[in-house]
């Protein structure tokens, strides 16, 4: 967005980030309203999310890439079967592309509120106010960096960072680093960085299940198939689709088949890892899949390397090292927390205040609720993408955003018909929703596995997984129920036009 870039007045949607979710909204409500006016705001200079965030060295997904990208912008040119950084960052800007005169950057929500008399929402952005009648919030849920507080932080006299905001003026050659966490973001880091490095600590607080990272290379015959023929690609996505949902069955509907993923992460680990010690300490003490499985094929030699040292979690920091949990200081000079994110107190949380003039932090208290992920009672006419208990341990999140939008614009449309301008669930629709929800979580891995998760809430509550297949997802956001909603009239028609004003910057 330009210095001379106009902002409307009034929206009939605002759409509040250009991730997949943002992208997926945009898509539906072109397809189905094309009547509307349609917005997105973006707090960066460009389309991406999590993947513009995190460009760590390494990084890259765990989900195939045929499954990870928008069904109505299939990528026919992956170049491997799991996704590096870089390419999935240029896929969304290239998807983002053709939503150009719909998106304004660099332009962040600092807060929105609900109008009861007026029946709209009022954004306040980095460029102003903006009016809506529908808000649709799309702020990925790993978005913001989780960063634990650590005794003596302030008198350390090194360099620290977390992983998501990676420092690349900082080299690391020759220096002495520790790394924070054995997660997602570590295990890809620490290959990538161990060879450039004097010496490097890993602090780790608890172990993970490792198994092997099946990623192979897309040639030039496979891709130029895939372009010539659509159907021979959406084919292979239906096929990788129907193999990662048996993953369900051993972390959701039938645990007792989890043995099957333990044999293979413990055969891993006594491959490639010789040091009986070291292996035991490698092995974590919970159930597989109560956390993320990682996926990879580099972390444990890496950590055999003869400058690395495996210690436990960070218990301090001193002006010039890291002490651990077992009191043993380790001279460091720089300090990477790959300490994940914070899911459950997203920060846009914060920023949107409903009906009774509470936000939804207030509201949820720790612990996030939602209609079907989507909805939540005391905010009418919001939208949450990747909201509370959507998040998928077998699949890709891609396959949860595309049903969110499309209920969205159903909901739109159906609205539109009864002649209705305004939605909020009702409580007993939510409580129904979610009590349902928690039954079939207790028998999950994630909820009995003995772990302590990114996946649990301040409350012990699994407020952030779905426990069944991503087509039954699809099914439920496939309709909208009026009974499970207060439904409103308001005299003006939306699409109602009114003039831009120029942005003064």
């Amino acid at each position: 967005m330009n210095a001379f870039s106009r902002l409307p007045v009034y929206v009939d949607v605002l759409v509040v980030g250009v991730g997949f979710g943002g992208l997926a909204a945009l898509h539906s409500l072109r397809r189905d309203h094309p009547d509307l006016s349609v917005l997105a705001i973006e707090r960066a200079a460009t389309a991406g999310g999590v993947w513009r965030e995190n460009n760590y060295p390494g990084a890259a997904c765990d989900v195939p890439t045929s499954l990870y990208s928008l069904s109505f912008a299939p990528n026919p040119d992956w170049s491997h079967t799991y996704g590096a950084q870089h390419e999935i960052y240029r896929y969304l800007r290239d998807v983002a592309e053709g939503f150009a005169d719909e998106i304004r950057y660099n332009c962040a929500l600092l807060d929105a509120s609900w109008n009861d008399t007026d029946q709209e929402w009022t954004a306040q952005t980095e460029h102003g106010p903006i009016r809506c009648r529908f808000l649709v919030a799309a702020p990925g849920a790993l978005s913001e960096p989780g960063i634990p507080s650590i005794p003596g932080s302030d008198d350390f006299g090194g360099t620290t960072f977390h992983s998501a905001h990676w420092d690349h003026r900082h080299r690391l050659d020759g220096r002495r680093v520790a790394i924070v966490g054995s997660g997602a973001s570590a295990i890809q880091i620490v290959p990538e960085i161990v060879d450039k490095v004097e010496h490097l600590t890993v602090l780790q607080r608890t172990p993970a299940w490792v198994v092997p990272r099946l990623d192979r290379s897309i040639g030039l015959l496979e891709r130029g198939l895939y372009r010539r023929i659509p159907a021979a690609h959406r084919l292979m996505r239906k096929l990788v689709w129907a193999y990662r949902e048996f993953y369900v069955l051993l972390m959701a509907r039938r645990p007792k088949l989890l043995p099957i993923a333990t044999a293979i992460a413990k055969a891993q680990l006594r491959v490639q890892v010789h040091d009986r010690e070291l292996r035991r300490r490698l092995t974590p003490s919970y159930t597989i899949g109560c956390k993320r499985m990682l996926l990879t094929n580099k972390w444990f030699p890496a950590l055999q390397r003869p400058n690395v040292t495996v210690t436990g979690a960070l218990t301090g920091l001193t002006p010039g090292g890291a002490i651990d949990d077992a009191g043993t200081e380790h001279k460091v000079d720089t300090v990477i927390f790959a300490t994940g994110f914070t899911p459950t107190t997203p920060p846009i949380a914060s920023a949107i205040r409903g009906r009774t003039g509470d936000t939804l932090a207030d509201t949820w208290a720790g612990s996030p609720r939602a209609y079907r992920g989507v909805s939540v009672h005391g905010f009418p006419n919001l939208f949450f993408l990747y909201g509370p208990n959507t998040n998928l341990g077998h699949s890709s999140i891609v396959l949860m955003l595309e049903p969110q939008a499309d209920y969205v614009s159903t909901t739109i449309g159906t609205l539109r018909r009864m002649n209705k301008t305004t939605v909020e669930v009702t409580q007993a629709a939510q409580d129904h929703y979610n009590a349902h929800l928690d039954l079939e979580l207790d028998g999950t891995v994630w909820n009995s596995g003995g772990c302590s998760s990114w996946y649990l809430d301040d409350t012990g509550h699994n407020s952030v997984m779905w426990p069944n297949y991503t087509s039954t997802y699809r099914r439920l956001m496939a309709t909208f129920e009026p009974a499970d909603h207060i439904l409103r009239s308001e005299s003006r028609p939306m699409a109602d036009p009114v003039d831009d004003v120029e942005v003064v910057r």
